[in-house]
């Protein structure tokens, strides 16, 4: 037998050992140990992801992750599989992305063997039935048709951004594929992509708490059965570039207005200057802290919304949390601002009052005195985006997959050392208030086209008392010039978005 090549990343993390094995007959594995940990956590990560999508197929990685991950395994149908999960509080979940795709497990250690048996056998001997097919199918079309396009506003005016950036580019659809794309798969496709794309190559195997050392070698014996094959990797081109203010008008039935604007970026985790650019955009819209400049002046100041928030990297929310959601790594990246729904007679207004606060950032930067709150708020709050097992594996992965250490000890470690000036060079270097693309869902979209496209003044009418100094720099913002790019702005309805 040959010897296993062990690499240690030499991290020891409250208490919890990281190791990562590259194992010549099984799957990479990424171990957290945790000895005191009652809760077992897989995370069994496919580089692979919506990428790799067949023209005309849209959707088929991850209508075979779906079909997979809530499926019958070869002995047990898909309710027979709930029936055994649920006595165990155990989960299973699949998780799709542009450039990758996880399966998520979690089981008391008192139920272990039996979920691993399940867990395994759903990736190693899926079911791949046709009633699992046709309701994952059912699933994600619903998503698309009904959901997206018709209640979720806030995700709609995402992923027409993220649509509009990345026109033209692998990641220009959704991670769940678009319309008739879905509807073009077949059970056949299905079974087809599983055999070609699901291999040991392939896989990353992740395992955390206080896990049986046996475990391992079962996990390697178990998943080395898997067959050889690597894909080739998904060049991406640079997405276009952008001039002025280009604006993707979405029309549909909406009370409120979702707004989302932003643009690609030249840097990952991967870079030095992330993190200079990470603690500026804390400061500018952090998520779901009153932080941010954007949630002081858009929300505190002026009441427009729910929430202002802004970005330097693709950002899923875990589930309630504030946090993010781990393994959706991108070797592409972008910036940008979500604008919570805002009444209509106010949409003009907000996307103003975006853009007046980007152009401060850009040409002021920061102080000393909000560089150092900033550092000191970022080391801390990021302590709390690993407060489980099952996170710490998740970013532990994301760390791997950007060539780094772990990323979390890495924040730390590069804040201490930045100066207030490496901050506003990255600002400067990476953000801009001119060429920037917004895509606004909104229910008379014509009319706040024309009106964009004049520059007509917005100004803002207040229910409650303001301050003068918040009306003063009202009339400022409510003329503030948008230079929109009116030949490559466009108005579409919303049944054409994601159809094809």
């Amino acid at each position: 037998m040959k010897t296993l090549k062990i690499l240690l990343t030499g991290f020891l993390f409250a208490g919890i050992i990281m190791t990562n094995i590259n194992c010549a007959k099984g799957p990479e594995i990424t171990e957290l140990y945790q000895s005191d940990s009652p809760l077992i956590t897989f995370r069994v990560e496919l580089k692979v992801g919506s990428i790799n999508d067949p023209t005309g197929k849209e959707g088929l990685n991850a209508l075979t992750s779906l079909t997979i991950g809530q499926g019958g395994t070869k002995d047990l149908t898909y309710q027979e599989v709930l029936d055994k999960l649920y006595p165990w509080a155990a989960s299973i979940n699949p998780q799709v992305d542009k450039e990758v795709s996880v399966f998520v497990g979690e089981v008391h250690k008192d139920n272990l063997d039996g979920f691993y048996q399940i867990f395994s056998d759903l990736l190693l001997s899926p079911r791949l039935d046709e009633s699992d097919f046709n309701r994952s199918k059912d699933l994600l079309l619903n998503h698309l048709k009904n959901s997206l396009r018709g209640t979720d506003d806030e995700n709609l005016g995402k992923q027409a951004l993220n649509y509009f950036m990345f026109e033209n580019h692998p990641y220009s659809a959704t991670e769940v594929g678009t319309v008739q794309g879905l509807e073009s798969i077949t059970l056949d496709d299905v079974k087809e992509y599983y055999k070609r794309v699901y291999t040991k190559d392939n896989l990353k195997f992740g395992i955390a708490g206080g896990y049986p050392k046996s475990l391992l070698d079962k996990i390697k014996e178990d998943f080395g059965k898997l067959p050889s094959g690597k894909l080739t990797d998904i060049d991406l081109p640079k997405p276009a570039p952008i001039q002025k203010m280009e604006i993707l008008f979405v029309e549909k039935p909406a009370r409120g207005t979702a707004i989302s604007m932003g643009f690609p970026i030249n840097l990952t985790r991967k870079d030095k200057d992330y993190y200079a650019l990470m603690l500026a955009n804390s400061y500018f819209g952090e998520h779901r802290t009153f932080n941010g400049v954007l949630m002081n002046r858009l929300r505190g100041d002026r009441g427009l919304n729910y929430g202002d928030y802004s970005y330097i990297e693709h950002w899923v929310q875990d589930g309630g949390s504030r946090f993010q959601l781990p393994n959706t790594p991108r070797r592409q990246q972008y910036f940008s601002i979500w604008i919570r729904p805002v009444q209509p007679e106010n949409t003009h207004f907000a996307i103003r009052n975006a853009m007046y606060e980007l152009k401060n950032l850009v040409e002021r930067g920061l102080t000393e005195e909000q560089f150092e709150a900033t550092r000191k708020f970022v080391i801390n709050y990021s302590k709390l985006w690993v407060q489980t097992s099952n996170r710490r594996l998740g970013y532990q992965m994301d760390s791997e997959f950007y060539g780094k250490e772990f990323f979390i000890n890495e924040i730390e470690k590069e804040l201490r050392t930045l100066k207030v000036a490496d901050v506003n060079n990255a600002i400067k270097k990476y953000l801009s208030a001119e060429n920037i693309r917004v895509a606004v869902v909104a229910n008379d979209a014509a009319s706040l086209k024309e009106a964009m496209f004049n520059n007509a003044p917005s100004p803002i009418k207040y229910t409650s008392p303001v301050a003068q100094k918040i009306l003063d720099e009202d009339k400022i913002i409510e003329a503030f010039p948008l230079d929109i790019n009116k030949e490559k702005s466009k108005l579409v309805k919303v049944e054409e978005l994601f159809e094809k």
